[in-house]
Parts: structure tokens; C-alpha cells; sequence
């Protein structure tokens, strides 16, 4: 039996590669085979971190009885969900007319031509209660392939269809956030905090939206601070949080966050460090932060995927047992695997966070991680962006490129990342890079036929779309923004620094797709609503301009930001800046850059930086609404009043 997965681009699936089952990656191919032998296909889709596809994995994958029963009458498919994100929204879509219990492993029973007839999750060896075992799963669907074959045909046929025909529909914008902020204070816990009951996650593109309008609006303000306030201290205080290393768990089972699914998560972390950081708890920003450094980082200078529940004990995977331990026990024991695959928008969200962070707590060490990254990406996974042959790469592990098809967040996230970062340094080729991603995907948009104005330039999944099952992914916001919302939000972003509408524009149209959903159900479209916030108010936007290099990677300290002199353009340099950094992403765009940067910025189309001077060399803020300026300002306690900071 040829080993076909011990060479994959998945952790995921090389573990997998030692199976007695005949597994096939996820291509043509392996749909033709189950054409050729007239045979149903089963697709198993899970991901590396995942305790419930280890234990199918340990219990039914492993069983060499079963494996010949499943090799002689199906073709198997592994797919790692994370690799092939299109493939796992595509067949979640397709399950949800199954089961209304989804998760992973998610099992997929689907004809040779990618119809899916049946579907489930994990399946025990043996059956318990109303749960049957796998073995009689599998000879059930076996039974209905062969006398019900017309039944199947016309019941995956359908479901296609259903799927094909999904589409967002054009809504309008919520400008009115009271409704929204009522009903998720409606949703809160108020005895452990966060929203609703178990399982409970950390949704923290919600906190994101609230803590946009605690920062930027007057109404409500103090109820949308208050409460996502309330949740932070919550997780931060919870058993969601490791003690010793300082990063979240990806949720708890119980209401009181007790009792976590230990997978740590790169997503999770890289948004609750941004969170953490937009509402001053360094304390907690800085754990997370160094979770990332220590536990994350490879030596390429990108982010690994996550971290696994399980260890190894007495020779026996346990979930959990690592984490019951103190820092010096650890020490002693296995650590749990690491997921090193390096996810294109999971390292774009890692880098705007440290990017974030970085620059609001003056902690040089993030940006530099956020440049790492951001380089690493640029050379590795970036290829022709905004021509004719662009090449996005969603996944790579140890410099073997996966074949995966890059989706939308992959695109959006590392473009906000980008921008982030461009923002945090002043370095112009990081918001460059971005502004090709952002103009391939409207490019695309305009080439296809989706409701969306952004596309993918590399195309979908080439077998979906040959089987016709190809859908628009995902538009809600749950454990992170979906790629309708990064991309939005990217295109917002450069609006703001170049002032050139079609990227308004673009965001606009993207956000009257979920308006009317998010109105509905705002838990899970927190990353469309903070965009929807930002597009309800008049754009603010502060530059900093200083004669020398800003120091934007410095420290928080006003002489160390301005090259650590102590004289009075010094100071003022350093509470300029810190004023900026105040503003940015907390009701307002702030920037800090050099006369050569500024200079830099402007050549290349972005037009915030137009004739924007260090007045007689001296540090100059510009405070604008909408691209219209005050007069230049050099007096930092002026520009505090006019910002009405204390």
C-alpha cells in the first residue's frame, strides 16, 4: 500500500501517514480512483491540535480490521481543515444537512463526484447509547451506495445545488450600535463573564468591536467598554488562561471557563494580544506576547500553527496533563507537539498584533518579532501579487510549499498585518506589499461573478470547482474575521492612508453583504461591526512628523522615542508620537514617522503623507478629519486638548 501522506504539507496528515489505512491527499486524483473502482469516498477532514480526530485516529484509523473493511469499499481522504479551508467550509456547509452537531473530525461520505449524501463527527469503535460505532456507519453507507444508489445520487445532488445557490444578500450598514450593544450585554454571563453558556470562547473579534466604541463614541460607550472590560479580566483571571506560559486555550467546556479543550491556538493569541493591548493590560499583553516568542516562533522567523491538548505520558497520549503542571515540572516532562505548519492569514493576524501592541506599549522586541514574520512571508509565500500571475501560498511546513489553494483571509489578514506594520515602523514597503494584495483581490472581484468586489487571483479550489461545488466562504466573524471582513477592513485602512475611494468604497459594499445578519447575530460578526463603526464616524487621522528617525520601535518613554536626548524637541517628539500611538485603532488612525518616511509614503501614492513637513524641523502633528488638516501643530499639550486627552 503506497504511503502517500508521509511527505504532506500537514502535520495533520503525516501523522496519519502510519495508518493501515489507504489514505489520499486531497486531489483529482483520488476522486478519479473512486470513478474507476465505483466506489463511495470518504472525506476526513480534522487538524493537528485536535484531541477528538487523535482519539478517532488512535481507536478506528488504526484498527487494521476496519482499515481493510474501509480500503475495500471506499476511497479515503485526509484533509487538514487549516490547510484546505475551502474544502472544510464547502463539506461543514454540505454536513449541516445531517447533523446539527459540527466540529471535527468532521466525516464526510460524498460520490465519486463530490456530492455529499451523509455526514458526521467522531464515531466510537464501539457503539454507545445513540451513538452506533464506526464499523456500522460504514456498512450502513455501504449498503445505501449499493441498493439506493438513485436515493444517494439525488440527495447529494440537491444539497449541491442548495449549496451553489448561497449567497450574501445586500443589506444596509448598522449605523444605529445601540441595538447591537444591548443585545450582546443581554448575552452576557454575569457570574463568570463572557457571553452566554458552555462551551464558552473568547470570540474576541466581538471584544475588538466593543472596545472600538468604548474608544471612539460617547453614546454607549461606557457600556461597551464596561463590558468587554469584564470579559478580558474574566479570561485573563480564568482557567482559560495558562498561568505558567501565558497564552489562552481555544475555549472552556464549562460556563465558568473551567475545564479548557487545551489546543493553544496561533489565532487565538494573536487577537487576544491585540485586545489586551488596545485596552492597556500590559501585564496580560505581555504573557501572551512571550506565549508567542517562546512557544510559536520558529527559527524562520514566522509562527507555528498551535500547540496540541495531548502529551505524551508513560508512553500513553493524555489531554490536559501538561498543563496541570508548574513551570519546573514541565521542564521535566514531554511538552505537547507543535502544529509547525505557517499559515499565511494566521501569521498576517500575529503580525498586526505584535505590530499593535508594539507601538502602543513602546516594546521594540514585538515589532521586530512582527518584521520577522512579515519578511519571512514576503520572500516565501508571496509571489507575483497584483499582476496577472499572482501566487499566493496559504501553507508551508520545513520549505515544502502546499499546493492549497490561498483563500480570501489569507489575502486580508496579511494585508492588514502589513499595514500594521507599515504603520508601526514607518517603513513604506510594508504598506506597498499590502496595497498588491488588496488590488489583486479587487481585481479578481471584478473578473468573477460573486457578490463580493473581492476575489481570489489564484482561483478556488480546483477540485471543488470542478465539481461544481465551489461557494462563497464563510462571511461570519467567529473564533477570527472571515476573509470578506479582513479584506474589507485592509481596504479601509489604506482608504485612510491614501484617500483613494475605491478602497471605501470596496469596504462599503463588502459590509452591506453581512449588515443585516450582523444586526442579527453580532456574536459572531465582531470584526464587520468594528468596520461598520469605522465607516458610521468621520475618519480621524493623526500624523506625526519628526526631522529625525521617530524611534517607532522604541520604548514607551518619550526620550528614548525621540533617540534618547533630553532636550525640548526630544520631548516633544516623544509626547507627539505617544499621542498617535494613543489615537491609532482607539477612534482614529495615528502615525509617527520621519521627514524621509513621510516623504516616502508620498511618493508612492499615499496621500495622508502630502506635504506633510517638520515644521522649521521641529516635530509637527497634523490632525485631520477626512483628510482635511488643522494647521500644523509643534505644542503637545495643544494637540492633548484637541484630542480631549487627560
Amino acid at each position: 500500500m503506497p504511503n502517500r501522506l508521509e511527505t504532506a504539507a500537514s502535520p495533520y496528515l503525516r501523522s496519519h501517514a502510519t495508518n493501515p489505512v489507504d489514505w489520499w491527499e486531497w486531489s483529482a486524483e483520488a476522486f478519479a480512483e473512486a470513478e474507476r473502482r465505483d466506489v463511495p469516498v470518504l472525506v476526513s477532514i480534522g487538524y493537528s491540535t485536535c484531541h477528538w480526530c487523535h482519539v478517532m485516529a488512535r481507536e478506528s484509523f488504526s484498527d487494521p480490521v476496519l482499515a481493510a473493511y474501509l480500503n475495500e469499499n471506499f476511497v479515503a481522504i485526509k484533509v487538514d481543515r487549516e490547510e484546505h479551508a475551502e474544502v472544510d467550509s464547502t463539506y461543514l456547509a454540505a454536513a449541516s444537512a445531517f447533523t446539527p452537531n459540527l466540529g471535527w473530525p468532521l466525516n464526510v461520505f460524498v460520490t465519486p463526484a463530490g456530492r455529499a449524501f451523509f455526514a458526521g463527527t467522531y464515531w466510537p469503535p464501539t457503539a454507545v447509547g445513540q451513538h452506533p460505532a464506526f464499523r456500522q456507519v460504514l456498512e450502513s453507507v455501504t449498503d445505501a451506495w449499493t441498493a439506493r444508489r438513485e436515493q444517494v445520487e439525488t440527495s447529494g445532488a440537491a444539497i449541491a445545488q442548495a449549496l451553489a445557490q448561497s449567497r450574501g444578500v445586500e443589506s444596509e450598514l448598522v449605523t444605529d450600535f445601540a441595538d447591537v450593544i444591548d443585545a450582546l450585554a443581554a448575552a452576557e454571563d454575569l457570574d463568570h463573564g463572557g457571553f452566554g453558556d458552555a462551551p464558552k470562547f473568547p470570540v474576541t473579534p466581538v471584544l475588538r468591536f466593543l472596545l472600538d466604541r468604548g474608544a471612539r463614541s460617547a453614546e454607549h460607550s461606557p457600556e461597551a467598554a464596561g463590558l468587554a472590560d469584564r470579559t478580558l479580566t474574566a479570561m485573563a483571571a480564568s482557567a482559560l488562561r495558562d498561568p505558567v506560559d501565558g497564552g489562552f486555550f481555544r475555549y472552556s467546556t464549562q460556563a465558568d471557563w473551567t475545564d479548557p479543550h487545551y489546543e493553544r491556538m496561533l489565532y487565538d493569541n494573536a487577537q487576544l494580544l491585540a485586545a489586551y493591548a488596545l485596552a492597556d493590560s500590559a501585564e496580560i499583553a505581555t504573557g501572551v506576547a512571550e506565549f508567542l516568542r517562546d512557544r510559536l516562533l520558529l527559527p524562520s522567523g514566522a509562527f507555528a500553527s498551535g500547540l496540541d491538548s495531548e502529551s505524551t505520558v508513560d508512553g500513553k497520549r493524555v489531554e490536559g496533563f501538561y498543563y496541570s503542571l508548574d513551570a519546573a515540572s514541565r521542564a521535566r516532562v514531554e511538552a505537547p507537539p507543535r502544529d509547525d505548519k505557517i499559515l499565511t492569514g494566521w501569521n498576517g493576524l500575529v503580525i498586526e498584533a505584535l505590530a499593535l501592541a508594539g507601538a502602543r506599549h513602546g516594546n521594540t522586541e514585538w515589532i521586530a518579532l512582527a518584521r520577522g514574520a512579515a519578511d519571512f512571508l514576503l520572500a516565501e509565500h508571496v509571489g507575483g501579487v497584483g499582476g496577472a500571475g499572482q501566487r499566493l501560498v496559504r501553507t508551508s511546513i520545513d520549505g515544502i510549499l502546499s499546493d492549497a489553494a490561498a483563500t480570501l483571509e489569507d489575502s486580508g489578514m496579511l494585508a492588514q498585518g502589513l499595514l500594521e506594520l507599515s504603520i508601526a515602523t514607518g517603513e513604506v514597503r510594508y504598506a506597498l506589499a499590502a496595497r498588491d494584495l488588496v488590488d489583486g483581490a479587487l481585481a479578481a472581484g471584478a473578473a468573477g461573478s460573486g457578490s463580493s468586489p473581492f476575489g481570489l487571483p489564484g482561483g478556488s479550489d480546483s477540485v471543488l470547482a470542478a465539481q461544481g461545488l465551489s461557494t462563497e466562504a464563510d462571511i461570519s466573524d467567529g473564533a477570527h474575521p472571515s476573509g470578506l471582513s479582513a479584506m474589507a477592513a485592509a481596504a479601509h485602512t489604506l482608504f485612510a492612508l491614501t484617500g483613494d475611494a475605491q478602497y471605501r468604497d470596496a469596504a462599503e459594499a463588502s459590509m452591506k453583504l453581512v449588515g443585516q445578519l450582523a444586526a442579527q447575530q453580532p456574536i459572531s460578526f465582531g470584526t464587520a461591526l468594528t468596520l461598520m463603526s469605522e465607516l458610521g464616524a468621520p475618519l480621524r487621522q493623526l500624523v506625526v512628523v519628526t526631522a529625525e528617525e521617530t524611534g517607532a520601535a522604541d520604548s514607551g518613554d518619550p526620550a528614548s522615542e525621540a533617540g534618547g536626548t533630553s532636550d525640548g524637541s526630544a520631548a516633544t517628539s516623544g509626547e507627539l508620537t505617544s499621542l498617535a500611538r494613543r489615537l491609532h485603532r482607539a477612534g482614529g488612525i495615528g502615525v509617527a514617522v520621519s521627514q524621509a518616511q513621510a516623504d516616502a509614503f508620498a511618493a508612492s501614492g499615499f496621500e495622508l503623507f502630502a506635504a506633510r513637513t517638520a515644521t522649521g524641523g521641529a516635530p509637527t502633528a497634523y490632525l485631520c478629519e477626512e483628510f482635511v488638516c488643522r494647521l500644523p501643530l509643534t505644542d503637545a499639550p495643544a494637540l492633548r486638548a484637541l484630542l480631549g486627552a487627560s
